[in-house]
């Protein structure tokens, strides 16, 4: 592998304005062994890569180390050239199969524009083409040995995409951009008022798209051969009811079994006539087994984007059919939760050899999921599917109603955020996020004077507008919640007793996420799961020393309406992505400056927008008595084989606590190791003696590598659902309890962040063997982590858990947002 890297380095023209390489090395953990601006010179880069010496080491973690080198090393600050529109290659040698995920980092990395080639052994290959940009992206050897019969054709390959890269828009000053994107083409955000009229927000749901993006995704294995024909047909009766054109709607095609492979585009066609020839022609593609997650993943990396004619941006929606006749071979959570986060409405139907829980999951909602005995009933639901993709219910994440097959009128104008204005609505979360590093000592007093006025200029009550202020530059810092004061009053002086923080680096990427998980919550005081609007205000600085698009985007999916405000001394571009849209961040030379941007800022505020995604309001009847959803996920893994009785019986004591009834408190518990299992539901059993019965019967599995993340995940999607006996959106308190014995073998961000975005309470419990810091970020709050020497000591800890519990499932009274246009589209 080493005089492989050597080889390739002899073949670059290494100079500081020209090729840059980096090396880093990974088993369990990624380390850089030098950076893309360590060396300039072509002889160096080969002394260090000479005197590389192998670090071992297990598990095998190349998702974190796909992460590790997006997040450190394709950066600013470690030599990458991105902003400048240099071409971002990543070349991965893998010769074993990952023990932790690695679809989420690899489109994260296709999203940030990187080109990922691949070399794989007879282990790894196939891991290897789904990580890499594209199969033809990827080569297999049967051993490392054998790297030098590959390495011309590797090189041709590389030379050959390089020229086809059209290097990215140049950033630098000087430079001027050579072609106009959507983004460009779109206007400045004007912040429409709609009045908050029953009429009028119900227009939101009817007029805003008279146009949609449509990908059919088709089972080609060889379990459909026989019944590929009524498909074909299926999708012909669909395609006829679409008004197709390059600005109406637009069609693509995807057929899949082992691996997908797609027919034609959403831009490749722009007349009916065309899309139906070429459907008409279809030929069934055969093969096994079927990868239905895979097929998912690639609709979302190869045909949802803008290169492929997705007008997602535009706030165009998206909608994905898929037609399965079979249960996947492979995991389709994490795509499907991928494509959901995008914002695709995905509605499935299967067979009688579909796996029926499994298109469940992978719908936009449970109901979403259709079946028919054959593909060749697929007339009988037909209307079923237009009706649904009609109405298009708000079900987490709203998409505007789509009209199949109807006349559509004429589009409101879209925002260009995709954001809409009620005139009325009265009530908003906003924090403040101020740059505290020692760049900002001399301008921190207008800073803090800036914000002053801000208040002063809202409505500062505990049911009207609430505010909170973090502080940050290596570490962030609350000076007071949404929940902490409730009079403009008592904000202001806390304002006025700010002091500049001081220190370094400026990392404002971990600024987001703070206050992503720590203040954007309802236990901080934010309203989001009533549909207040949440609203951040960033005045930074300088540019970032650490990763700010993870973060960025994270707000962004938990619809959170970013302003970024800069001086001199900020990176523009880097604060165009953190905020909501581009447009939406402001620069000023420095920060006594600020009283010019006031005025358009507040009136952005003021005019409360709300975004078309948010998180619906859950307004059901009142009732007094608390009621809970509890599920426990416990560790069944070879680590836990001899304290899995102390579990068992920690879990019992528990539920003798519980008031154990249909109307009540619910359990479910679930078990896992490499994989997660149900060993039973939150409506699978009503009384305290069935719940009490099975866990007596409960065995412990066994197996290796933990996967925590993934468990997490199945949890998310599997078990906190209305068909499993989640009643979240009756406002039930929704609480996790994790009992997990050892460290994670896969990541477990996401997950646990997919899990707080959905309003879940988590509570771990490890023992000496846990990670403590990942029990930490799993948890809802740090403090709600807890640790015992050995799971024979629950008992230590079953009071302060039961405790916890207790005060989350206090009575929840779940009020509809009032003067909101939110209301009244959720209303009709």
């Amino acid at each position: 592998m080493r005089d492989f890297v050597q080889k390739l380095v002899e073949q670059f023209n290494t100079e500081a304005n020209r090729d840059r390489v980096s090396v880093v090395q990974y088993s369990r953990d990624a380390e850089a062994n030098f950076y893309l601006n360590s060396y300039t010179t072509k002889g160096e880069i080969l002394n260090s890569v000479r005197a590389l010496r192998h670090r071992g080491g297990r598990p095998l973690n190349t998702g974190a180390a796909l992460q590790y080198v997006r997040d450190n090393v394709f950066t600013a600050s470690a030599g990458s050239r991105r902003q400048e529109g240099v071409p971002q290659i990543l070349i991965l040698l893998s010769g074993g199969r990952s023990s932790d995920n690695v679809d989420v980092p690899a489109s994260a990395l296709k999203e940030s524009g990187i080109s990922i080639f691949g070399i794989g052994t007879r282990n790894s290959s196939r891991e290897v083409q789904r990580i890499a940009n594209d199969p033809t992206y990827a080569q297999s050897i049967n051993e490392f040995s054998d790297l030098p019969s590959v390495q011309q054709q590797f090189i041709s390959s590389l030379n050959n995409v390089l020229g086809e890269v059209k290097p990215m828009t140049p950033t630098g000053p000087g430079k001027t951009d050579s072609h106009t994107s959507l983004e460009d083409s779109r206007p400045s955000p004007s912040l429409q008022s709609v009045p908050c009229r029953l009429d009028a927000c119900t227009r939101l749901q009817t007029l805003i798209s008279d146009a949609e993006d449509v990908v059919f995704l088709l089972d080609g294995s060889d379990g459909t051969r026989s019944s590929f024909p009524a498909m074909r047909d299926f999708v012909e009766r669909l395609v006829e009811r679409l008004n197709v054109s390059e600005n109406r709607d637009r069609v693509s095609v995807v057929q899949y079994s082992r691996d997908p492979e797609a027919h034609f585009y959403l831009n490749t066609y722009s007349r009916k006539e065309d899309v139906l020839d070429t459907v008409r022609g279809l030929r069934h593609k055969g093969g096994r087994p079927l990868n239905t997650g895979a097929a998912l993943q690639y609709a979302r990396d190869s045909v949802f984007t803008a290169s492929s004619g997705s007008r997602r941006v535009e706030g165009v929606p998206q909608l994905l059919i898929l037609l399965s006749g079979g249960k996947s071979f492979d995991n389709v959570d994490t795509p499907a939760s991928s494509l959901k986060e995008l914002g695709v409405l995905i509605f499935a139907i299967g067979t009688r050899n579909s796996d029926s829980r499994e298109l469940q999951g992978i719908s936009h909602a449970p109901r979403y999921a259709l079946s028919v005995s054959d593909f060749a009933d697929l007339p009988s639901v037909q209307q079923q599917l237009f009706n649904n993709i009609d109405t298009v219910f708000v079900e987490g994440t709203s998409i505007p109603t789509t009209t199949i097959g109807k006349k559509k009128p004429n589009r409101l104008p879209l925002l260009p955020l995709g954001f809409y204005v009620c005139s009325d609505a009265q009530r908003r979360d906003v924090v403040f996020l101020l740059d505290g590093s020692d760049a900002t000592r001399n301008g921190f007093p207008a800073m803090k004077e800036f914000v002053q006025r801000m208040v002063d200029r809202l409505d500062i009550a505990e049911d009207r507008d609430r505010v909170s202020v973090v502080q940050y530059s290596r570490d962030a810092e609350v000076h007071f919640y949404l929940n902490t004061y409730t009079t403009k009053e008592d904000i202001l002086d806390g304002v006025r007793s700010l002091r500049h923080k001081g220190g370094r680096p400026l990392y404002t990427g971990a600024g987001l996420q703070y206050v992503r998980d720590n203040v954007f919550t309802a236990s901080s005081g934010s309203r989001r799961l009533e549909g207040v609007p949440q609203i951040l205000v960033l005045l930074s600085g300088g540019r970032s020393s650490d990763n700010v698009d993870a973060a960025a985007s994270s707000l962004k999916e938990l619809g959170v309406l970013t302003f970024g405000i800069g001086s001199r001394g900020s990176d523009s571009r880097e604060l165009q992505r953190i905020s909501y849209d581009p447009n939406y961040a402001l620069t000023v030379s420095d920060f006594s400056e600020l009283p010019n941007v006031q005025e358009q800022l507040l009136a952005s505020v003021k005019a409360v927008a709300i975004p078309v995604t948010p998180t619906l309001p859950t307004a059901t009847a009142e009732y007094t008595t608390p009621r809970k959803d509890v599920v426990f996920l416990l560790d069944g893994s070879d680590g836990t084989r001899n304290s899995f009785p102390a579990m068992r019986d920690f879990v019992q004591r528990v539920v003798e606590q519980f008031d154990i009834e249909a109307n009540k408190d619910r359990v479910s518990v679930v078990q896992y190791s490499r994989d997660a299992e149900v060993h039973f539901y939150l409506n699978s059993h009503t009384t305290k003696g069935e719940i009490l019965n099975s866990l007596r019967a409960l065995r412990h599995r066994g197996g290796r590598p933990l996967n925590t993340g993934a468990a997490l995940q199945y949890v998310r999607d599997n078990v906190f659902t209305a068909s499993s006996g989640s009643r979240r959106l009756e406002g039930v308190p929704q609480i996790l309890i994790l009992l997990s014995g050892g460290r994670s073998s896969d990541n477990v961000d996401a997950a646990a962040s997919s899990l707080k975005e959905l309003g879940v309470f988590t509570l771990g419990i490890g023992s000496r063997a846990s990670d403590s810091r990942e029990l930490q970020r799993i948890s809802t709050d740090p403090s709600y982590a807890l640790s015992v020497t050995d799971f024979s000591e629950l008992t230590n800890v079953q009071a302060q858990l039961l405790a916890s519990v207790q005060a989350v499932a206090v009575p929840v009274t779940p009020t509809s947002p009032t003067g909101m246009c939110m209301a009244e589209l959720y209303e009709s």
